[in-house]
């Protein structure tokens, strides 16, 4: 899984999330709403979790299950923490390889004639820092 730093850079740089079921997010809160449960990874599912479209957006709506007093947040209270399968979607046509060197994996894309590579002992990590990298060029 991806950092939670990570992620906040990947979506401080445009990445968009549609949430859907599966999907994991940590709440990302004011500071005036002090909450325990901030470091908490949550799912969306059916059952727990669900996504709602209101007039105003998404809604991630707590089904009851949680132990503290949250009804919903909306999708700008809340940071995506995309799975390696998604972030390697998401580099789509750009992506070229994965591989594990020493104690790492790498991770290849192209952009234009130019290939980048992404070293990290997580490939979930690594898939990230590229796909961050897309993001920067295509601003």
């Amino acid at each position: 899984m991806i950092t939670r730093e990570l992620a906040t850079a990947l979506r401080d740089s445009g990445l968009r999330w549609h949430p859907a079921e599966g999907d994991r997010f940590q709440l990302d809160l004011p500071e005036e709403i002090e909450l325990e449960a901030e470091a908490d990874v949550f799912t969306v599912s059916a059952m727990t979790i669900e996504a709602r479209q209101t007039p105003s957006g998404t809604d991630l709506a707590f089904n009851g299950t949680t132990e503290w007093a949250l009804d919903a947040v909306t999708l700008a209270d809340a940071v995506w923490l995309p799975r390696e399968d998604q972030l390697r979607d998401l580099l789509r046509g750009t992506f070229r390889s994965l591989r594990r060197v020493a104690d790492a994996f790498v991770v290849e894309i192209g952009i234009s004639d130019e290939s980048l590579r992404f070293e990290h002992p997580d490939p979930s990590e690594a898939y990230g820092r590229a796909l961050l990298a897309l993001l920067a060029r295509t601003r």
